[in-house]
């Protein structure tokens, strides 16, 4: 009976490192978008099809220089 406790004491454990794992990325994940939002209102684009356009706008631009 022991080794069953045993087991399912280290399975808790390791669902609940799986979900501080999965809470962990989740937050790096939200701090990443929160980030590129912050970037894009600075940049003020507001969607990928405004960047790409912004990308190669620039890339236009130096290459005639």
């Amino acid at each position: 009976m022991d080794g069953k406790r045993q087991s399912r004491s280290n399975d808790n454990e390791f669902d609940e490192e799986q979900f501080d794992q999965e809470e962990f990325d989740d937050m790096e994940l939200l701090e990443r978008l929160e980030s590129l939002r912050e970037d894009m209102e600075d940049l003020r684009v507001t969607t990928l099809a405004e960047v790409n356009q912004r990308i190669t706008e620039l890339h236009r631009k130096l290459d005639r220089k």
